[in-house]
């Protein structure tokens, strides 16, 4: 059983010039066009699977899965950190995240709470067994320190079904409303339209995530998976290999008005982002500026590579 006293988060306010107070929300204004995407490089990327990452509230730790040597299991996936000094400096090495995280069966899919405390992945451990993948979270009280992580503990029994895979969680929390979300994708469930679907469960006063329920304008009879979603809750990217893209797996964005809205029918973020391959695993910096991916296109380093993406914000 989770506390009340379970990932709680302030709700920061941000102040414009004049000092006046607003939520959020207000921050996010019309982008660009994404850039082409760059390589992360071999320091990052390596000859296994690198792929679906999270990247830290102040841009300073990328978390990736990978299935390199050096991990825990026996060619199982585990989650990395890659570290850097500044925002302007290359990243490092990546670094196992250890047994508090990693274990002999697959860890993968990591997400932060947006205070940097909280880090929820998906795991094949017991209870699951590697054959139905479940949702874990651990708590750290320095959010600088990447190794301070607590033992995890599995997000509990109504959010974590038997007998179904629920796995790659999205946390979101809504500062206007106060509602604290979880989105993921879960197969073998009975509600959604097919394959892999996406699902939100929404955390209750006691701390507990309730069950979750499907998102249907999300969905479609295909495959879709891994989310990232930004800060103010008004656009969603997701990976699907639905039809309308590149034959393959896609990246694909949908938007909304406001939280209280359902979201859009989602759009295919086009030829400079989805090539050849499969292009999925989005992770989105806080100010929305940069996002993270992993590909199997051409000129990388072997099975899925790394890469990232960036746009800025227009002012009128």
């Amino acid at each position: 059983m989770i506390n009340s006293d379970y990932i709680k988060e302030r709700p920061a306010r941000a102040s414009d010039e004049e000092g006046h107070n607003h939520w959020p929300q207000h921050r996010f204004g019309q982008f660009s066009d994404w850039s082409e995407p760059v390589w992360l490089g071999p320091i990052v990327n390596s000859s296994a699977n690198d792929f679906h990452p999270a990247i830290s509230h102040n841009g300073l730790s990328l978390y990736i899965t990978s299935n390199r040597q050096g991990g825990f299991g026996d060619n199982n996936n585990d989650i990395w950190v890659s570290q850097r000094a500044s925002l302007d400096d290359p990243w490092g090495p990546p670094q196992n995240l250890g047994p508090n995280i990693n274990t002999a069966f697959d860890e993968f899919a990591p997400d932060f709470s947006p205070d940097g405390h909280w880090l929820f992945f998906s795991s094949g451990r017991p209870p699951g067994t590697n054959d139905f993948i479940r949702i874990w979270v651990s708590y750290r009280k320095d959010v600088d320190d990447d190794f301070g992580w607590e033992p995890a503990v599995d997000l509990g029994p109504e959010i974590n079904l038997p007998g179904v895979d629920d796995n790659a969680p999205t946390f979101f929390h809504d500062h206007k409303t106060g509602v604290t979300s979880i989105y993921f994708n879960s197969l073998y469930r009975k509600e959604g339209p097919g394959d892999y679907d996406i699902y939100v469960s929404t955390q209750r006063q006691n701390g507990t995530f309730g069950r979750a329920k499907v998102v249907r304008e999300l969905d479609s009879p295909y495959r879709d998976t891994r989310t990232a979603i930004r800060t103010d809750g008004l656009e969603m990217f997701i990976t699907s290999n639905r039809p309308g893209g590149s034959r393959g797996i896609d990246l694909w964005v949908a938007t909304r008005e406001t939280t209280r809205d359902v979201w859009s029918t989602p759009i295919n973020l086009g030829p400079t982002i989805n090539m050849d391959g499969d292009d999925g695993g989005p992770a989105l910096s806080c100010d929305g500026t940069t996002l993270y991916f992993y590909s199997t296109r051409r000129g990388g380093s072997g099975g899925r590579d790394l890469y990232v993406t960036t746009r800025h914000k227009i002012h009128f």
